[in-house]
């Protein structure tokens, strides 16, 4: 058998999901990403009011605790973790 590293395939980079930088969005863009990650994230979860936690995961989008990954293949923006 032929294990030769040179022959598996390679992901294509334009695929690949990427940081967008937050001056790039305007504060309405950001706030609505903010309001989605609380309520994915928090909403399914019993939480009665999962919107108490907008101010929290703002705060850390400012901190850079959280920021804004593009997909180019589902062409969607959301907040997560930087690698």
């Amino acid at each position: 058998m032929n294990h030769e590293v040179g022959h598996l395939p390679q992901s294509d980079p334009r695929e690949e999901k990427f940081i967008v930088d937050n001056e790039l969005l305007t504060e309405d863009q950001l706030l609505g990403l903010a309001e989605e990650y609380c309520t994915r994230y928090h909403g399914l979860n019993d939480n009665e009011n999962p919107m108490a936690e907008l101010s929290r995961v703002q705060a850390a989008i400012k901190r850079g605790d959280l920021v804004v990954w593009f997909d180019p293949v589902e062409n969607t923006a959301g907040l997560g973790v930087p690698e």
